[in-house]
């Protein structure tokens, strides 16, 4: 046999990332020799795993070497722990770096860009096993996967509206070909989290399963209505959260309770090893073109909207970041209402409307 090439633009040493694979498994479950899924963990557990500038940087040159290794079967996208996936961009980062400094963050975003364009790029199967909240940048790199597997106690959603941005990274391009223009809509503006159970009913999971086991039994999300449920107006739904008594019930369970990912790792695992057994040219071609349609809002829009977040940082941006970075626990939002009052008098941004609306007093 002759030498193979290595198509790996860089050698790569991890340090806010973890790299690693694990043995592709037969429908038997056992170990197939030579043949591996690439794990890519962010590793900011004390952040919510958000992504600091590094972080973005081993992402895009991880997918680029899980998508080039000849004995990859699928690239799993996950994180550590049990809080979060992701919750999108570092926000001490953004707020003592980047706000304020359009030219810098435009830089940034550019990173940012080919993080979601590594991602819907791979010549791999993406599974996006959602270990916590996926949330703001968390949200739009988790759509940009190909799969999600999410535990039912995730979160999703956005928050660019509520701390000084948009959407623009993903959201704005992907989320209505998962769930129409409407929902995409409130979800982008009025920034409401949505449970497991909501996001797997509006069709932006492939399967949720239970994480949390009391008395040594899987139980679903006690904290929603996982079964058929009828509302006020007499709609059957499920996946709303409980309130009132209800909550204060569930939230009993959830505190007696421990999270076990065995069976997202298994759901994970059971995907990975259905597409292995498919011919690995028409799977990738049959993928590639379905992320045609996240590709043609993605490359249409990802340049003008970096400049405009780049530019954003100079107002709103910075001062929403700020706000929350600095902001007291219980209140890392601005005064809204203050900052609609002073620019409808005709305002200028200027220092004095950034301590104007500031939560810090």
């Amino acid at each position: 046999m002759h030498e193979l090439k290595n198509h790996d633009v860089t050698k790569t040493e991890y340090t806010d990332i973890i790299y690693e694979k694990k043995p592709c498994l037969d429908k038997a479950g056992q170990p197939i020799h030579g043949l591996n899924n690439a794990w890519i963990i962010l590793n900011n557990a004390a952040q919510y795993n958000s992504y600091t500038t590094q972080a973005v940087k081993e992402v895009i040159l991880a997918f680029r070497q899980a998508s080039n290794d000849r004995s990859v079967g699928s690239v799993i996208f996950t994180a550590v722990g049990n809080k979060a996936f992701c919750t999108g961009g570092n926000t001490k980062e953004y707020a003592e770096y980047y706000a304020g400094n359009p030219q810098e963050y435009k830089q940034y975003m550019r990173l940012f860009n080919d993080m979601v364009s590594a991602i819907l790029m791979c010549d791999k199967p993406v599974i996006n096993r959602v270990n916590g909240m996926r949330i703001g940048g968390g949200q739009e790199i988790g759509m940009a996967c190909d799969f999600s597997i999410a535990q039912d106690l995730a979160r999703f959603g956005q928050a660019g509206p509520k701390h000084g941005s948009a959407p623009d990274g993903g959201s704005t391009d992907f989320l209505h070909l998962f769930i129409g223009v409407e929902k995409a809509m409130y979800s982008c503006t009025a920034c409401d989290p949505w449970s497991a159970h909501e996001a797997y009913r509006h069709g932006l999971l492939t399967e949720i399963v239970p994480a949390l086991k009391v008395n040594g039994e899987f139980i679903a999300n006690p904290l929603v209505h996982t079964a058929k449920w009828v509302n006020a107006k007499g709609d059957i739904i499920y996946g709303l959260p409980k309130t009132g008594d209800d909550l204060q019930a569930a939230k009993g369970a959830l505190k007696s309770g421990e999270v076990d990912f065995s069976l997202l790792d298994e759901a994970v695992e059971k995907l990975a090893t259905k597409l292995l057994y498919t011919f690995p040219n028409c799977l990738s071609k049959t993928i590639n073109s379905i992320r045609k349609k996240k590709l043609e809002h993605w490359d249409k829009n990802k340049e003008s909207n970096r400049d405009w977040l780049a530019l954003n940082m100079m107002t709103e941006g910075k001062a929403g970041f700020k706000a929350f970075n600095e902001g007291p626990r219980d209140n890392r939002e601005i005064d809204f209402i203050k900052l609609r009052q002073e620019l409808a008098k005709g305002e200028p941004w200027s220092e004095s409307l950034f301590q104007a609306i500031s939560p810090i007093k």
